[in-house]
């Protein structure tokens, strides 16, 4: 199963929560990726493109290919951080 993600990665929850704020008043996901994010897919308004089930942590995998597509979802915490996540599409 393949997949295709926008996210946003920040260090803390009470940062991930302010921007899940703002994205639910209407802002750019990929304007917040380009500000916000400290992941270098932020740079491409946090674009990680297709991967597979597996290539990404199991807490970011169970949000991708399980929950609802074109919904933002988060915080979702891994070693990285904290992520906002919004899955394009599954197939």
């Amino acid at each position: 199963m393949k997949a295709a993600a926008l996210h946003i990665l920040v260090k803390t929850e009470k940062e991930a929560l302010a921007i899940l704020q703002q994205l639910k008043k209407g802002k750019n996901f990929a304007a917040l990726a380009k500000r916000h994010s400290v992941c270098p897919s932020g740079k491409r308004g946090g674009d990680l493109g297709e991967f597979r089930r597996g290539q990404m942590v199991k807490q970011f995998d169970d949000v991708v290919f399980k929950k609802p597509l074109l919904q933002v979802h988060g915080p979702v915490k891994t070693k990285f951080g904290f992520h906002l996540i919004k899955t394009l599409y599954r197939s």
